[in-house]
């Protein structure tokens, strides 16, 4: 495993972090908190020293999850959270509403407010079982409240020693631009992958520029581009990709046949497609970590074994214009 600086803090991330979106049981059709404790340990051990949650993944559920499974292990790891979305404070800038529970919706807010943004520290402090937060990003920006006054809270949550390094998720170059104003910004967390690139246009020449961090979310475009996803997968429950343009039953074919031409690059490492495609995705110009889900512990073996072989020059040209040549329908 490759370990990088993320950008100029003090905090140096492994090359794939270890994403827990699904263990949160939200919108991933449900989970299994032993399965996902067993995940974790596992990626530990196979080198993965990053591990990002967040509040809103399951409502402080996969923070739990990674409280209990980092127990004893806290020393090894680097735990990154996030602030700034609320389903349990009315105030802020209204977001989405989700019925998380039969029957009962709740509203959620992006709230980036100071007294907020202390008062979800303490919270994922708890959650987390640990005194102090490696990586603390901004999950989205509240557009009522000033980037400046955000990350005036976060500088006292670092002066404090509760925050080592702070980040943001989501924001544009303009954004980012003003929280570096107050604090030495250490990373965006923007989504990427093969068939959405939109951050080459703007933020990752800008975050080069600036000696700022870059862990994409998302590079398997939520399995899509696992070469696991057959044409007759179904979704159900609250699964999000049931109502996603990516699993549309034409989009689905491009990217079969798509995968298909990337199998030769895969085998000739002896790496599944997956491992190919978070190889590919980590040694793009910018990128500093590559964050890949694991429900179970076969599947944190192989998203950190992704690290483990370098495409030559010659094989990352041919996989770019493959890349290059795949359109989707929007």
């Amino acid at each position: 495993m490759e370990y990088r600086q993320l950008g100029t803090s003090d905090v140096k991330v492994s090359a794939v972090t270890m994403g827990t979106w699904a263990i949160g049981g939200w919108l991933w059709g449900g989970t299994d908190d032993d399965d996902a404790v067993r995940a974790i340990h596992k990626a530990i051990d196979e080198g993965v020293t990053s591990i990002d949650t967040a509040p809103m993944y399951g409502r402080g559920h996969s923070e739990e999850v990674v409280g209990r499974a980092i127990a004893g292990r806290r020393d090894k790891v680097q735990v990154l959270t996030k602030y700034a979305l609320r389903w349990d404070r009315d105030e802020g800038e209204f977001y989405f509403e989700y019925e998380f529970e039969p029957g009962r919706k709740s509203k959620v807010y992006r709230n980036a407010k100071p007294d907020s943004v202390i008062e979800e520290c303490e919270q994922c402090l708890r959650r987390l079982r640990t005194d102090y937060i490696d990586l603390f990003q901004c999950h989205w920006r509240d557009h009522t409240t000033p980037v400046a006054e955000t990350m005036e809270a976060v500088a006292k949550l670092m002066k404090a020693g509760k925050v080592r390094a702070a980040g943001v998720s989501n924001f544009t170059v303009e954004e980012m631009a003003e929280a570096r104003k107050v604090v030495p910004l250490a990373s965006d967390q923007p989504p990427y992958s093969m068939v959405k690139r939109d951050i080459e246009k703007d933020v990752l020449p800008w975050c080069r520029k600036n000696r700022v961090g870059v862990i994409v979310y998302s590079p398997l475009q939520l399995g899509l581009l696992t070469g696991k996803l057959t044409m007759d997968r179904q979704f159900t429950g609250d699964d999000q990709r049931a109502r996603l343009s990516y699993f549309k039953p034409a989009n689905r074919r491009r990217v079969i046949e798509f995968m298909d031409k990337l199998r030769p690059f895969a085998e000739a490492h002896s790496a599944t497609l997956a491992q190919l495609v978070i190889n590919w995705t980590i040694h793009r110009p910018g990128i500093t970590s590559a964050l890949v889900g694991a429900r179970n512990p076969q599947q944190a073996e192989e998203n950190a074994r992704a690290a483990a072989f370098r495409l030559s020059e010659e094989e990352t040209r041919r996989i770019d214009e493959l890349v290059d040549g795949l359109k989707l329908e929007p």
